[in-house]
């Protein structure tokens, strides 16, 4: 155990709470705190990204730019404590009306940052929409401070790490289905 969880458990749990409001201000529908051990990493999940994605090698937080599966394995445990949150349509998903949840992550992980949890890192869903065209020809990103990998980037399999958070997700069977869409938050 972390020593900021062992000395700070009562205000870790405010904390969460509080993180967990601060998520639907930003668009969210929910969120939950979850522990690293119920995060899901698995290696089959960027071959989801390699093929079967038009985003794979065209954005720097996609693969084969984002940290690989074995780095998110030894990142998480690093970890004990995330915030598992669940959007609805979203940019990233086509939704031109929907939530920007790499912005709604990175200003969710900004406010736990602020908090004083300083190792707070989000992870956000799909191919990051912050720019127009990614600089991925001059491999440097223009948006580094906001810009952050989706979990399946990373190899987490997000159908497992909600069915553990207590979320119930199905495959899409069809284009005119609305998908759920989930950022993590690691906290501490």
């Amino acid at each position: 155990m972390s020593e900021y969880l062992r000395l700070n458990k009562e205000k870790l749990q405010k904390d969460l709470e509080r993180f967990c409001k601060e998520a639907i201000k930003l668009g969210a529908e929910t969120a939950v705190p979850i522990s690293t051990n119920k995060v899901v990493v698995r290696n089959w999940v960027r071959l989801k990204c390699r093929f079967g994605c038009g985003a794979y090698g065209k954005i720097l937080t996609c693969p084969p730019y984002s940290p690989t599966p074995d780095e998110m394995r030894k990142v998480l445990k690093e970890y004990e404590v995330a915030l598992l949150v669940k959007f609805g349509p979203s940019v990233e998903a086509g939704y031109d009306d929907g939530v920007n949840i790499h912005e709604a992550i990175f200003k969710l992980e900004r406010i736990v940052f602020l908090s004083g949890y300083y190792a707070a890192f989000g992870l956000a869903c799909g191919p990051c929409p912050l720019c127009p065209e990614c600089n991925v020809k001059e491999g440097i990103c223009v948006k580094p401070r906001m810009a952050r990998p989706s979990m399946e980037a990373c190899g987490i399999d997000v159908f497992a790490t909600a069915r553990n958070a207590g979320f119930e997700l199905k495959v899409l069977t069809s284009y005119s289905q609305k998908p759920t869409c989930f950022g993590l938050v690691l906290i501490t």
